[in-house]
């Protein structure tokens, strides 16, 4: 699995530099899953939010992720904005929400 955990808010190429990262390290890795902390400086942008699900999402999944998991808090504060990620791209990944890395099925 490759895991990114967001330590604050950042967008544009600060945003896209880590996910890009982790393509290659799903491309070099069979059957790699993709585990995201979301609890920290996660925001909607429009423009990063297209770019995910126009190339991030079918990128992973043409280099074999399968799942995608999202961690998040208590209240869910992002729901919104993953929902509306997992609804552009559930037809090419799964999707998981969990609360703590141990969650994770390995």
């Amino acid at each position: 699995m490759v895991f990114v955990k967001w330590k604050k808010f950042c967008c544009n190429q600060d945003y896209r530099e880590p996910l890009e990262y982790a393509l290659d390290i799903i491309n070099n890795h069979k059957d790699c899953n993709y585990v995201a902390d979301t609890r920290n400086g996660f925001e909607n942008i429009p423009e990063d939010t297209k770019w995910v699900v126009e190339y991030f999402m079918p990128t992973a999944a043409e280099y074999g992720c399968k799942c995608i998991y999202f961690i998040i808090d208590k209240s869910n504060s992002l729901k919104e904005e993953l929902e509306g990620q997992e609804n552009d791209s559930s037809d090419k990944i799964e999707f998981r929400y969990i609360y703590c890395l141990e969650e994770v099925e390995i």
